[in-house]
């Protein structure tokens, strides 16, 4: 818009372009640039064009990649010391010598997970890269999570095939503990998931597993099952919130 707004004055009131361009103390060749460019294409025409070469640097690849592997060494390098190396480097294989402005552009442009991984470890990669979010139950029956697995074996079903059963299990996150579960044939549906609830919820008869109650939330993923209406319903019939995972 500044660049229209040299080119105004002779678009709409009919001053001249050399009168224009000396008014917005432009250069009259950079103004005939202009008013050809606004001509062809418009306002997009006026915008900052980035070079043919932008992004691409002028270094041998070798050098770049020795400047980002003495990036990514352990223990850490400064920019500065990395430079001074890359420099002594570059003038006994007679390469082009960087600026430490061009250094510092290439270890910034690293992929911090990389960085991260070689010189802190897998285990700070993992905390900081992949770990999205960790939730910790502040007391039992805070949050539930439930969900289902396919187990790993197989039985007989009513027809005489062998089949491999589903597990529905729903577990107390403060404790860590299994609430209530099913083992059942078939996808698992609503029902299913439901009836896993109930158990998870009643008082059973064996005095070791006490688990039980109604919690606060119950977290699950998108399946049709834990987007029922009969789920809703339950919900809202006990009062607990269903909170459900991202998709994918």
């Amino acid at each position: 818009m500044r660049r229209f707004a040299a080119l105004r004055p002779h678009l709409e009131e009919g001053v001249s372009l050399v009168a224009a361009a000396r008014a917005a103390d432009v250069p009259i060749r950079t103004a005939q640039r202009w008013l050809s460019r606004y001509r062809l294409e418009g306002l997009d025409g006026l915008k900052v064009r980035k070079r043919s070469d932008y992004g691409t640097r002028k270094l041998p690849h070798p050098l770049i990649a020795l400047i980002e592997g003495l990036a990514l060494r352990k223990p850490r390098l400064s920019c500065a010391a990395i430079c001074r190396r890359a420099k002594a480097i570059a003038k006994s294989r007679d390469w082009p010598v960087p600026s430490y402005g061009t250094v510092h552009s290439i270890v910034q442009a690293l992929d911090p997970a990389m960085v991260t991984l070689a010189q802190d470890g897998t285990g700070a990669y993992r905390d900081r890269f992949e770990l999205i979010h960790r939730h910790r139950a502040s007391a039992p029956n805070a949050l539930w999570q439930a969900d289902h697995t396919m187990l790993d074996i197989l039985i007989i079903d009513a027809n005489g095939k062998a089949v491999r059963p589903w597990l529905t299990a729903i577990m107390d996150d403060y404790s860590r503990a299994i609430a209530g579960y099913l083992v059942f044939l078939g996808a698992p549906s609503a029902l299913q998931t439901s009836l896993a609830l109930r158990q998870a919820i009643w008082r059973k008869l064996n005095p070791d597993w006490p688990i039980c109650g109604i919690p606060e939330i119950l977290y699950v993923d998108h399946g049709s099952d834990f987007t029922s209406e009969h789920l809703e319903q339950a919900a809202a019939s006990l009062r607990f919130q269903i909170i459900h995972s991202a998709v994918a």
